[in-house]
Formats: C-alpha cells, sequence, structure tokens
C-alpha cells in the first residue's frame, strides 16, 4: 500500500509540471508567431498598383469603327499621356484602342469581335496645374469625318462631369483640345476651357 500511494503521489507531482512546461511552450510559440508579424507586415507597396481615380477622361468613336483615335492628356506637372507614353506620374492611358484593328480577341478558339472603340485614362492623383486633353486622327480608313465624345469626369469627392461634349475630326492627323482645366492646390476644378493648345506637335 505505502508503494503504491508513493507511486501516485509522484505521478501527482510531475503531472502539474508538464502542464505548466506545456502552457509556457504555447505561450512563447504565439508570442513569436506575433512578433514575426509584426516585424514582417505585408506590403502595400510591391506589386500593387494603387486603382483609385480621381479624374477619369473618357474618348469614344463609332463602334466598329476602322479610324484610330488617340487621347492625349497633359497634366498639372507638365507629363503627357499618350499610346507611347501610356504612364506618366499619377496619370495612365489604360488601352491604346486602334479601332477595329484590335478589336478581336479569341475566347475558347473561337475569334469575337469587340465593337466598342474607347480610350481611358485615369488620373490618381489632383497634381496642381493646367490639365489639356486633346484628341487626334491618328489613322483614317474611312476617310471621313469621325465624330468622337470626349467626358470628363472628377470622381472624389462626389461625381462631377467637367466637361462633356462631341468633337468632329474630319482629316487624318487633326488634332484638337477638347478642354482644359485647372487643378487648384485644394483639388478644386476652375478654369474650364476649350482654349487650343497642341500636344502632338510637341513631340513630333
Amino acid at each position: 500500500m505505502a508503494s503504491r500511494r508513493s507511486s501516485n503521489r509522484q505521478h501527482y507531482e510531475v503531472d502539474p509540471f508538464t502542464d505548466l512546461l506545456f502552457n509556457v511552450l504555447m505561450g512563447f510559440t504565439m508570442l513569436l508567431f506575433m512578433m514575426l508579424i509584426n516585424l514582417n507586415p505585408p506590403s502595400k507597396k510591391t506589386g500593387v498598383i494603387d486603382t483609385k481615380a480621381e479624374f477619369i477622361v473618357t474618348t469614344t468613336w463609332p463602334d466598329g469603327s476602322e479610324d484610330d483615335i488617340d487621347t492625349w492628356v497633359e497634366g498639372g506637372d507638365g507629363e503627357v499621356v499618350w499610346f507611347r507614353h501610356p504612364d506618366a506620374g499619377l496619370m495612365h492611358l489604360d488601352r491604346d484602342d486602334r479601332g477595329i484593328s484590335n478589336d478581336t480577341i479569341t475566347v475558347n478558339g473561337q475569334k469575337i469581335i469587340n465593337p466598342l472603340n474607347q480610350e481611358v485614362v485615369t488620373l490618381r492623383g489632383k497634381t496642381p496645374g493646367e490639365y489639356t486633353v486633346n484628341i487626334n486622327n491618328y489613322k483614317s480608313i474611312s476617310k471621313g469625318p469621325v465624330p468622337v465624345q470626349v467626358n470628363v469626369v472628377k470622381v472624389n469627392p462626389v461625381l462631377r462631369v467637367i466637361y462633356y461634349d462631341t468633337i468632329m475630326l474630319t482629316r487624318q492627323g487633326e488634332e484638337k483640345t477638347a478642354v482644359r482645366f485647372t487643378v487648384t492646390p485644394d483639388g478644386n476644378v476652375v478654369n474650364v476651357n476649350t482654349l487650343q493648345k497642341s500636344l502632338v506637335k510637341s513631340r513630333d
């Protein structure tokens, strides 16, 4: 009986120590895990593009048209976005639409034609200064006039249409200023006008 009591006493004396050791180990592991997370937070800059837009410029011409209309936008810092320079500062040309020539896509082995002719330029900031939005009849296949709709909207804090109109381009190489406007240091838009200013010739 004495030996059995001694054995039981040893069993109860070892058990709490094992539990304590296990709990300490678990706590240490949790602290180490939390420390590693805080030391190496997920990077928010590597390979991540902020898609938030402050302004959106949309240029549209007739569906199915073979004509190649280009959008040119000069920012407040003097940088210019166009098809050979699709990224400039906080401005980005989402797609260079060349008319029907690049509107064919292949899906499951089948060729599908997307007739929509549209270019979109996003401005992801409010850099103070004057902005100029131009359109250029880069290549005229139809040899006729092309109606081009230009829409400029300010997205934040609420949607506001800065400019919307249809401009007629009548010949290949023709460039027209759709709109010019100034962004103030506090982000407001003033001095909206259609005074002509060439951006294409300055890049020739």
